[in-house]
């Protein structure tokens, strides 16, 4: 049976609570260790450094036996955090081929897949209208305001001496 879940096991620098924070994580949590670093041409097209891996991108292998090999994404495992590549995979007994299993911090996207709805634009990207001007401030609420405010302690002792 599974323990509870606790975000406290995170910041814990001891391996075996790291290790069951990982364990025992709910599937919204596990889709953050699916992210992968994206390629220098994607990072500062977008300002983000990594970014989960979905589906259909493109992406590459950077480490492992396949290291430098690019293919399309076929199959993500959220459980066992793992990505399925077309071009990556192992041979069987059988002659038959399948798909290698390859930790997604192994890879590096080249090419997003379905890019405007991953990165809508910002709302601070849109122009911004004009702003009117605030309502005029009555000149009788204006002196209103110079009458209670109070001189600073050095102005009040010069006006003593001048009287």
């Amino acid at each position: 049976m599974k323990t509870k879940f606790s975000t406290q096991w995170k910041s814990s620098t001891q391996p075996r609570k790291q290790r069951k924070f990982r364990a025992n994580a709910p599937l919204h949590i596990r889709g953050t260790f699916l992210h992968a670093h994206l390629a220098k041409d994607l990072r500062a097209k977008h300002a983000v450094r990594a970014i989960r891996v979905r589906v259909g991108d493109e992406v590459k292998a950077m480490r492992g036996m396949y290291a430098g090999r690019s293919g399309k994404v076929e199959r993500v495992d959220t459980i066992h955090t793992r990505v399925f590549v077309t071009g990556m995979d192992q041979p069987k007994r059988d002659g038959s081929r399948r798909l290698y299993p390859i930790q997604p911090s192994n890879l590096m996207i080249v090419k997003l897949v379905d890019e405007k709805r991953r990165f809508p634009v910002a709302e601070s990207a849109k122009p911004i209208k004009a702003v009117k001007s605030p309502a005029p401030v009555k000149k009788e609420m204006a002196a209103k305001a110079v009458k209670t405010t109070k001189p600073a302690p050095a102005q009040a002792a010069k006006a003593k001496v001048k009287a």
